[in-house]
């Protein structure tokens, strides 16, 4: 699916409103795949230019300029411990909303919008111990395949989205 297509679909499906379902933007890390839910997501660009500001943690990239906002960007896979690639192609910058705040995420790749009832979202099993269990919300169970649901404002600690906002506000 194009980034363009995507966009659309995210817009129109933002209007549309499901009883006992949620939509979700679905996107790969890792070789995993993710959901984010619908209404978190602002939109999603290509990866550009991100300007490094010192003395940040390693998962703050920088910060780009957006149609004239200042919004730092978090490389996802350091923020999950993971290790760091190259962009490629397909890597893109999820704009989202985080307890209030406008930022982006660095992501491999994004797949595509999904409907979801309820019912598919399983509890993350006990079992899932460690870092990156306080972001979980569950599992959504597809067809052939697990999804990770995240909760996206638990991204980042109380801390980081201090040292975010002195960031942005100190330019």
């Amino acid at each position: 699916m194009s980034t363009a297509n995507l966009e659309a679909a995210v817009k129109q499906t933002k209007r549309a409103e499901g009883t006992g379902t949620m939509q979700l933007v679905s996107f790969r890390l890792a070789q995993e795949e993710y959901g984010i839910e619908i209404t978190k997501v602002q939109e999603i660009i290509l990866m550009g230019e991100i300007t490094r500001v010192p003395q940040t943690p390693d998962y703050i990239k920088g910060l780009i300029n957006l149609r004239s906002s200042v919004i730092p960007i978090v490389d996802l896979r350091l923020r999950f411990g993971l290790a760091q690639e190259e962009a490629s192609d397909e890597t893109r910058i999820m704009v989202v909303n985080v307890a209030g705040k406008t930022i982006g995420i660095i992501v491999d790749a994004v797949s595509e919008v999904l409907r979801i009832s309820h019912e598919q979202i399983a509890p993350p099993p006990p079992t899932v111990a460690g870092l990156g269990r306080e972001y979980l919300t569950g599992l959504v169970k597809l067809e052939h395949r697990l999804l990770i649901l995240l909760d996206i404002d638990k991204i980042l600690g109380q801390e980081e989205a201090a040292a975010l906002d002195t960031m942005t506000t100190s330019l």
